[in-house]
């Protein structure tokens, strides 16, 4: 069993990477499901040119017409293929902070807590990550627009391989790193920091876990979400907006995405959805970080009780 006072991030040591791995599954998929509805109203209020049934002024005003005028279940489109990608994506995403943070602290800190190393295990394990969840984000979003014309998923994914080839369930990735490892560093580091303020033993505290995880969300959604508007223009390709700057073909990369939202929408253009970003966000990574820490705590214990 863990020795008094020692860490609780990196023990007991019995956590092992499965733990972490079934821990970080469990946690990608209720934080992405919980805020699913909250998520398509993002996704709608990102939209540079929306169409005149689909402009909203607050979330709850979006949830409310989007649930009278479409149906009940409309704010639910998508989800399965979310929770698809979002247990392997977290799994890994976890397990690879996890071992870096461990190993980058020994090597910065000797064993200590470096928010360097800690920022550096998130970016890298937000790659992981992004290569898993990019082509299900494409997927989700384009089921999440308003008048979407796809029936399903799999109809979805079979339209958008065959009009725009493969390479368009990847052509928002750059941006997606680009916004995520920033995302993930400002996230990790606020989160081990507000551990360090209210939870310096790191002990399982739930109520610790979900303050530090609603800060370190809203800190880090608020940061990125120009990046985030840019990558629902790639992934969503929305139609109406480009053909309003006679822009033919698909839209790619990062910098074009950027000089985009500012044709459109100017400067206020990058900030679209900041309001729905910073609540769908906080009570996600409350979440995520709650059932990350109750699982591997829980799992944890298991084994050191099996073991006795």
């Amino acid at each position: 069993p863990p020795m008094e006072g020692e860490e609780y991030e990196s023990l007991p040591s019995g956590a092992s990477l499965g733990t972490h791995m079934m821990a970080g599954a469990v946690a990608g998929i209720m934080e992405h499901t919980v805020m699913y509805p909250v998520d398509s109203v993002k996704t709608r209020m990102q939209s540079l040119q929306p169409d005149p049934k689909a402009q909203y002024r607050s979330v709850y005003e979006a949830l409310k017409k989007i649930v009278l005028t479409e149906g009940f279940w409309r704010p639910l489109r998508g989800i399965n293929v979310t929770m698809l990608g979002a247990g392997p994506a977290h799994a890994m995403y976890f397990a690879c902070y996890e071992k870096m943070k461990k190993s980058l602290s020994e090597t910065l800190q000797h064993g200590g807590n470096s928010h360097l190393a800690n920022g550096i295990a998130g970016s890298v394990a937000t790659l992981l990550h992004d290569a898993v969840m990019n082509p299900a984000e494409v997927v989700k979003q384009r089921m999440q627009m308003f008048n979407s014309p796809y029936k399903s998923v799999l109809a979805c994914v079979r339209t958008v391989q065959k009009t725009e080839g493969f390479g368009a369930f990847y052509r928002s990735y750059t941006t997606q790193l680009t916004m995520n490892v920033p995302f993930q560093a400002i996230h990790f580091i606020t989160y081990e920091f507000m551990q360090e303020q209210i939870n310096p033993r790191r002990e399982y505290n739930p109520r610790s876990h979900i303050i530090s995880g609603a800060v370190a969300g809203a800190v880090a959604a608020a940061a990125t979400t120009p990046l985030d508007v840019c990558k629902t223009l790639l992934n969503t390709q929305e139609n109406v907006a480009l053909s309003s700057l006679n822009m033919s073909g698909h839209l790619s990369g990062m910098v074009n995405a950027f000089k985009t939202v500012y044709q459109l929408g100017g400067v206020s253009g990058y900030f679209r959805g900041v309001q729905a970003r910073v609540i769908y966000q906080m009570p996600s990574t409350a979440i995520a970080w709650s059932v990350y820490e109750f699982f591997k705590y829980f799992l944890t214990k298991h084994k050191l009780e099996k073991r006795t």
